[in-house]
């Protein structure tokens, strides 16, 4: 089979292996379990501490922004020149420290008042 591979073009030999390999890969991802109770709630924290260190990113370039914005205000004065008027922007805010706080499972909220329900309800037929 290499021999017929490399008598082909290189660029087809490429895209050949490469369907060869697609085949059985997308057959082992076709075969996989859904995630656990476990793992959606990681995937929950792992993607709010994400967003979080995104705002405590977007908290850090508004502090550097407005920190080159003042050295370059003050070094306009010293050297004599005029300094424009600052433009306006939202300050900066400062997301806090990280906490997540997991909701909580909706399949214990719904066995719970199942379980009520059963327990409050007679049987048909007794007193």
């Amino acid at each position: 089979m290499t021999l017929a591979l490399s008598l082909v073009r290189p660029g087809l030999a490429a895209v050949l292996l490469m369907g060869a390999l697609a085949v059985p890969a997308s057959l082992a991802l076709a075969k996989l379990p859904p995630p656990s109770d476990e793992a959606k709630a990681k995937a929950a924290e792992a993607a709010a501490k994400t967003a979080w260190a995104g705002k405590v990113d977007a908290y850090l370039l508004c502090k550097s922004m407005d920190h080159v914005a003042a050295v370059y205000r003050a070094q306009q004065a010293r050297a004599g020149k005029p300094v424009p008027p600052p433009v306006a922007t939202p300050p900066c805010v400062d997301p806090g420290p990280f906490a997540y706080a997991p909701a909580a499972p909706a399949s214990a909220a719904s066995a719970t008042s199942a379980t009520v329900s059963a327990v409050k309800k007679p049987a048909v037929g007794q007193p």
